[in-house]
């Protein structure tokens, strides 16, 4: 199951807390433009993504990927992925930017099986509707 949840959600933030301590990144700021997402396995938040506007129309901008170790591999992230897409294809929003910054081999395999293609340090993608 996914569902949206507010930025100062707390299993959210241990999500990303987690997500930081394994890239060994800056503190989490929550953004109010953004959308976050988690997903729940057996009642347990165990992944999140997110989602913003950029100031370019038609742009959004995917963040905070991450799913923990113990559930990697079982398609999670794709699905959130997938959710994003339609939600910001949904938002007038046909292309989609993720900054690469400290990507794992996995990482990137991900990305560019879902159709991503590495542009300037970024990977980017343009959403197009399944169903007209």
């Amino acid at each position: 199951m996914i569902e949206a949840r507010p930025a100062l959600d707390p299993e959210l933030a241990a999500l990303v807390a987690a997500q930081q301590h394994e890239l060994r990144s800056a503190a989490f700021t929550p953004d109010d433009d953004a959308t976050y997402l988690v997903a729940i396995v057996d009642g347990r938040a165990v992944a999140c993504a997110a989602w913003r506007p950029t100031l370019d129309p038609g742009i959004a901008e995917l963040q905070r990927v991450y799913v923990r170790p113990a559930f990697r591999g079982r398609g999670i992230a794709r699905q959130l992925i997938v959710w994003i897409e339609e939600e910001t294809l949904a938002a007038g929003r046909s292309i989609i930017r993720l900054e690469a910054g400290p990507c794992s081999p996995a990482a990137r395999a991900l990305f560019q099986s879902s159709g991503y293609d590495q542009v300037d340090g970024a990977f980017v993608k343009r959403v197009v509707a399944l169903v007209q």
